[in-house]
């Protein structure tokens, strides 16, 4: 049996990181809808000219694409033993495409890091954040502020942060996060698959405390 994980957690949770943690310590390929739409934008094929087509005109991935695009990236040779899911699925029309995929393969699920994080500090970790103005170094100014308010430690020049890390913009995606994952939770702890984990510690522990399940 192959190994399927799927990471779920609010913005901030630091599933992205610990995704990458998990690629290095199974080998397994860590599959992001986002970086496959990115990278459909070089490929010319009939699947990538649709979501090349979809983007273009600023709209959402719908799901029966979306679920293309999976399927497209599951049949690839390293992704045979396994993969570990990031964004993905977001619904449950996708969950249950996902299930019947897997089936076909003879594969299932192995199960669900859900990483858990209150709104506010959820909030805090992307609200918080401040680039140099090279982007080389990042505070926040929260849990690793910078010696001087607003400037960087190591050139003196002012810090800036990201109009999609101001609170309201992230406030509303963290709102979107709970709305819509929440049902697909639900689907995945009827089916006793979901793992919990507290997202905040350091890396470090979060990491032992996911590999410890997988042992």
């Amino acid at each position: 049996m192959g190994m399927y994980i799927i990471m779920m957690g609010v913005q901030g949770s630091g599933k992205g990181t610990q995704a990458a943690i998990l690629k290095e310590k199974l080998g397994l390929p860590h599959v992001s809808t986002g970086d496959l739409f990115r990278a459909m934008k070089t490929l010319d094929t009939p699947l990538a000219r649709r979501v090349q087509d979809l983007m273009r005109g600023g709209n959402l991935v719908p799901d029966d694409v979306t679920n293309e695009v999976v399927r497209d990236r599951l049949s690839q040779p390293d992704a045979q033993n396994g993969v570990i899911l990031d964004g993905y699925p977001r619904t449950r029309d996708q969950a249950e495409f996902l299930d019947k995929l897997l089936a076909e393969k003879h594969e299932k699920v192995s199960f669900v890091a859900l990483f858990k994080l209150d709104r506010e500090t959820a909030i805090q970790r992307s609200e918080g954040r401040r680039y140099s103005q090279d982007k080389q170094r990042v505070y926040n100014i929260y849990f690793n502020p910078p010696k001087r308010d607003g400037i960087d430690d190591v050139d003196g020049q002012p810090l800036i942060q990201r109009a999609d890390d101001y609170r309201e913009a992230v406030e509303k995606r963290i709102d979107l996060y709970f709305t819509e994952t929440a049902p697909l939770i639900e689907y995945y702890a009827a089916k006793g698959l979901v793992r919990e984990f507290n997202a905040d510690q350091p890396i470090e522990k979060v990491a032992s405390d996911v590999m410890s399940v997988i042992q």
